[in-house]
């Protein structure tokens, strides 16, 4: 149990037998009454956020979220299977708890594995990654840093828009929160 007063961002709610997240929490203190606390809660399943208002000192429960450093290491059809790095466990994740993050996954790469009494809630991969073109249009005479994007597949499938002057085999920077081209490697 932890006071509404002590609340942070990146804390794991368990309200009502569900995992929320707090992304944002603000004191709030109106002319007449109580002070309250706003949050916007992200639920840990499903990622629906919601707002929510708590008076102020009301204790609400924490959840315990074990976030594990983990290696990818390969998908066996049934899911992805991750191996702990302290204690070299292996663990298979279901395709819906990884979600996007499977567009950013190359074997052997390492990821932030959140556990909940065992069972895997998600997964957090760095802000960026490193990821070859496989196939993109081949570019032409004049095509600038400055002009328009064109679509190109990566190793892992995703597909992304890049520079006109990016060939296929070269390295790329990808954003793993939007899939937007930072820039080549």
């Amino acid at each position: 149990m932890v006071s509404t007063n002590d609340l942070k961002n990146g804390m794991v709610l368990d309200l009502d037998g569900q995992l929320w997240s707090v992304i944002w929490f603000q004191h709030h203190k109106p002319g007449k009454g109580n002070t309250v606390v706003r949050t916007k809660l992200k639920h840990v399943l499903s990622g629906k956020v919601v707002d929510r208002t708590f008076n102020s000192d009301t204790k609400v429960d924490t959840a315990t979220v074990d976030r594990r450093e983990m290696q990818y290491l390969y998908n066996d059809g049934a899911g992805f299977v991750f191996m702990d790095l302290d204690t070299y466990d292996q663990l298979t994740i279901a395709d819906d708890v990884v979600g996007d993050a499977k567009n950013y996954l190359l074997e052997n790469q390492s990821a932030t594995v959140a556990l909940h009494e065992g069972n895997p809630l998600f997964i957090e991969l760095p802000a960026s990654v490193e990821l070859e073109v496989t196939y993109t249009e081949p570019g032409l005479q004049g095509d600038r840093s400055t002009g328009g994007t064109k679509p190109a597949t990566v190793e892992t499938g995703l597909q992304i828009q890049v520079p006109l002057f990016i060939s296929t085999g070269e390295k790329v920077k990808v954003d793993t929160r939007d899939g937007s081209y930072l820039g080549r490697v």
